[in-house]
């Protein structure tokens, strides 16, 4: 069943440029070195990569800041990060892109986290993290919230990033949630593990299905449509959810949002890299939820877009033209 739309295509895209989002979570570096290999090191038996280019990315709660703004959305970025280089370089990966940093925190004792791979040819020899798990500092978490709380009312929505670098607690999470729903502004949520049940009362959550069977640490058969339905009632009911949006992979999607329900297959697609789709559909869901998209809209669209980031190698922000373009053809 093909979605039915609120409002046309191009009325919903250019909607989008109308927005402000705030994305709270955990951003770092991905640090890429690219080389060859032409022997084995005397020291031990391991490749001597000989390095031909270097180029830094934004990671983590940075890919979703990308996937924003290339929408046309203007991006917020909430977060604390060190004040060492990977920091600086990190700022300045923010400022060159236009990005807003003006709720980035940087800490005198944390380390910024930062992903380094090496590539030899097409093959990822090493990934190297420098990074802390631990939670940021009580005098860091207040800091967060208070710069969070302070930029929340001239948002449309508020995305939750979070990949179990310390930078969101369940204390930050509770107190930034119920500020939101008291300026009726919208949360939507990529969780972790570590605070898979810590979002409580928020808009939308949006595990996929390792984090939804991890999370509420049940198992089902996610062939089966009813047992799949009762697991993601479980959820909202577990969360007070208005919702909740489970990637399924090569199965698609499936959307229990304000009463309604739906699942959605996955297109069919030449498979090239399933990196960073994920920070795709959230960022289309929450443009979509802050817009007031209905269900199928919201899982329709952040569909598509989560499927066409996969034809491209690497991690890619969604092509706002293309998906565009996808969309008056899938929901014509």
């Amino acid at each position: 069943m093909n979605p039915v739309l609120d409002m046309s295509i191009d009325e919903l895209f250019d909607q989008f440029d109308n927005l402000c989002v705030l994305i709270i979570g955990d951003v770092m570096l991905d640090s890429y070195v690219w080389g060859h290999v032409e022997r084995i090191s005397p020291e031990a038996p391991v490749p001597v990569v000989t390095v031909d280019r270097r180029e830094l990315r934004l990671g983590g709660a940075g890919n979703v800041l990308l996937n924003v703004q290339a929408l046309g959305a203007e991006a917020i970025i909430c977060s604390v990060i060190g004040t060492d280089q990977a920091g600086n370089q990190l700022e300045q990966q923010l400022d060159e892109r236009g990005l807003n940093s003006s709720g980035l925190i940087r800490s005198q004792t944390r380390t910024t986290t930062i992903k380094e791979r090496i590539i030899a040819g097409s093959q990822q020899v090493v990934r190297v993290d420098t990074e802390s798990d631990k939670y940021i500092t009580a005098d860091e978490r207040e800091l967060l919230i208070a710069k969070a709380k302070e930029l929340i009312p001239s948002c449309h929505v508020v995305i939750f990033e979070d990949y179990d670098k310390g930078v969101l607690s369940k204390e930050a999470i509770a107190d930034i949630i119920d500020f939101a729903n008291e300026k009726g502004v919208p949360t939507v949520v990529d969780p972790k593990k570590r605070n898979f049940l810590s979002y409580q009362n928020a808009t939308l959550f949006k595990p996929n299905l390792k984090e939804l069977r991890e999370g509420l640490k049940v198992d089902f058969d996610v062939d089966n449509p009813i047992e799949l339905g009762n697991v993601v009632r479980q959820l909202t009911q577990t969360l007070n959810l208005k919702g909740a949006l489970i990637t399924l992979s090569e199965r698609g999607a499936f959307i229990d949002y304000n009463g309604e329900t739906q699942k959605l297959p996955a297109h069919i697609r030449q498979i090239a890299d399933v990196s960073g789709a994920g920070d795709t559909v959230i960022s289309i869901a929450a443009c979509c939820v802050a817009l007031k998209q209905s269900p199928n809209i919201i899982a329709g669209l952040s569909n598509l877009g989560g499927g066409l980031v996969c034809e491209s190698v690497g991690v890619v922000p969604i092509d706002k033209k293309q998906l565009k373009e996808e969309a008056k053809e899938h929901f014509g």
